[in-house]
């Protein structure tokens, strides 16, 4: 076993949401002696870089709540009971933007926060984008879709208007691979 591993004592689950649960644990540390854990359950998301043939990355920009603010971010979206990732991806990428693509490249998988959420996002590039119609966002999703040149992302990483992980990591990766 692990010497850095932290045996569970007990777990109760004080709060079962429509995105998340949170639960408390007692966990016996390394050394022996005690402590709380508090600890968020996800199912875990998906995030799409999809690039147009010019060139263009879409981007959406939403109000975030628990920020106070409108960010820009790469479309993304939580998996539903029993959905393969790369399907909501596809669907996620639909629902946000309107657009459809003929394939998708899983680049990595990677937890957001794992001091305290076990939140698993699959990011994904699509390839051969396609206007397929309108947005259709859930009942309370508002977002505007943009499309941005890496140098306009870049930009907005500055003045923060693009302010979470997912985004970043992808704007890293688009400059890594594109030169």
């Amino acid at each position: 076993m692990d010497h850095l591993y932290e045996k569970t004592l007990s777990s109760k689950t004080i709060y079962q949401g429509r995105i998340i649960d949170l639960r408390v644990e007692d966990v016996e540390l390394p050394n022996g002696k005690q402590s709380k854990r508090e600890l968020i359950d996800h199912p875990g998301a998906v995030a799409v870089i999809a690039v147009t043939p010019n060139d263009k990355i879409i981007a959406v920009r939403q109000y975030r709540k628990a920020l106070g603010k409108a960010i820009v971010e790469i479309p993304a979206g939580k998996l539903e009971l029993g959905e393969k990732p790369e399907l909501t991806a596809v669907r996620e990428l639909e629902e946000e933007t309107g657009y459809t693509c003929e394939s998708l490249d899983k680049i990595i998988s990677f937890y957001t926060s794992p001091g305290f959420a076990n939140e698993l996002v699959h990011l994904y590039v699509a390839k051969g984008l396609e206007k397929s119609g309108e947005q259709s966002t859930d009942e309370d999703e508002f977002l505007d879709v943009l499309h941005l040149s890496i140098e306009e992302m870049e930009e907005m990483l500055q003045t923060e208007e693009i302010h979470d992980a997912k985004t970043a990591y992808a704007l890293m990766y688009l400059k890594m691979k594109l030169g």
